[in-house]
């Protein structure tokens, strides 16, 4: 028997951080919410990386989760400072799933991509497009922090061959 699954997808990021919550049941995927966290850029990092984690605190409470879907980190070699900062969100976000024993599913965004439009090398306007019609928004999902979460948590869906009903009633797949 299929039972529903919420899957959070998430975008860790320094200034934003975007977040999707689909409902998935069987092989249909319902948005339930998208957004972003913003974070005050005058914020020492400290600052920064606590507000991550109280705002993620925030959104594990208000969807409860089964699943998180998280995009790997990526460094092109002439910004590797990015991949840096951007470790120190993601870190943040998963402990929060740690402690929450929330599972988390990492992503790289080639296969992200790859799922949603075939194309592991899609812009980000493809992606943005092809969320639209999946889910059939009455407009582009913005800005793209917010379409990549939603692109995550799609991927996540995808990657889930059969849900069945469990002993603690929390599904599996």
């Amino acid at each position: 028997m299929e039972v529903q699954v919420k899957i959070l997808g998430i975008d860790p990021g320094l200034h934003l951080c975007g977040y999707a919550c689909l409902e998935v049941d069987g092989n249909t995927e319902n948005l339930v919410e998208a957004g972003v966290i913003r974070i005050r850029t005058s914020l020492a990092l400290a600052d920064k990386l606590n507000q991550i984690a109280e705002d993620t605190e925030t959104i594990l409470g208000r969807f409860k989760p089964h699943i998180v879907a998280v995009e790997e980190l990526y460094s092109h070699y002439a910004h590797p400072r990015t991949a840096i900062l951007m470790g120190h969100a993601r870190g943040v976000i998963l402990q929060k799933m740690a402690a929450a024993g929330v599972e988390v599913k990492s992503f790289s965004a080639t296969r992200i991509k790859k799922s949603l439009t075939g194309n592991g090398r899609a812009s980000k306007e493809q992606v943005q497009r092809t969320i639209q019609t999946l889910l059939a928004l009455p407009q582009i999902p913005e800005p793209p922090d917010v379409a990549d979460a939603i692109a995550a948590a799609l991927c996540c869906a995808t990657t889930m061959t059969h849900i069945v009903d469990t002993p603690t009633g929390q599904g599996a797949y």
